[in-house]
């Protein structure tokens, strides 16, 4: 992690779901009416052990591994429908914005790593008005490796042309912290859908509740 010493982080790497806003009780809640509509029932720890922070072909071949390909990907695109329904209202983490003019003012990168499917990261950055806030966007699904594995951020901080000591990045999920910090960058947790210790396990140096947490801007201003 940063210490006083080191100079501030050139480039600012943010995870979405989970992230940029709340939305894991959402994503819950989508994945637990669809399973109800062919009988099984989904529980939170499951969801949060078998799908949190995953891409929906990876966390579906997990949890329907007797069902074909071509129905798990139909039924993660209903999910995703169901999860924008009930979307509405939805607000970024509090003192988000903050580090994103933060960002600004020091001329530091700005990428978006994310498992999300294009239609909710189009949903989201769309609702909250920040599409032109990011330097590069990577997507999981287009890529031949995923989330947890190290690959995604590689590729963001290749799209941002910065190394990975110079960077910061904010994820919430297991597996998400997992892939930031295996690819050697520093890792702040929100602790928005898992238990800290979990995120600290994975690698987080630091797990904050919001963007206003003193602790984040202790770290920024070092």
């Amino acid at each position: 992690m940063t210490s006083p010493d080191s100079p501030r982080p050139s480039a600012l790497l943010f995870d979405l779901d989970g992230t940029i806003a709340e939305t894991d009780s959402l994503h819950f809640e989508a994945f637990r009416r669809l399973f109800a509509l062919v009988g099984r029932e989904l529980d939170v720890t499951t969801y949060r052990r078998t799908i949190s922070g995953r891409a929906n072909v990876d966390a579906m071949r997990d949890l329907c591994p007797e069902v074909p390909e071509s129905e798990r990907s139909a039924f993660a695109d209903r999910k995703e429908a169901l999860f924008r329904e009930i979307a509405g209202g939805l607000q970024p983490l509090p003192g988000l914005r903050d580090v994103f003019a933060w960002a600004g003012q020091r001329n530091a990168k700005i990428a978006l790593v994310t498992s999300a499917p294009p239609e909710n990261v189009a949903f989201v950055l769309k609702a909250f008005d920040i599409e032109d806030v990011f330097d590069a966007v990577v997507l999981g699904e287009q890529l031949p490796r995923r989330k947890p594995d190290p690959m995604p951020y590689q590729v963001g901080l290749e799209k941002l042309g910065v190394a990975a000591a110079d960077s910061l990045a904010f994820e919430d999920s297991p597996a998400g912290v997992r892939s930031a910090s295996s690819a050697g960058i520093p890792t702040v947790g929100l602790a928005t859908g898992h238990a800290p210790e979990v995120l600290l396990a994975e690698g987080a140096q630091v797990v904050i509740p919001d963007y206003n947490a003193p602790a984040l801007w202790q770290l920024l201003e070092a």
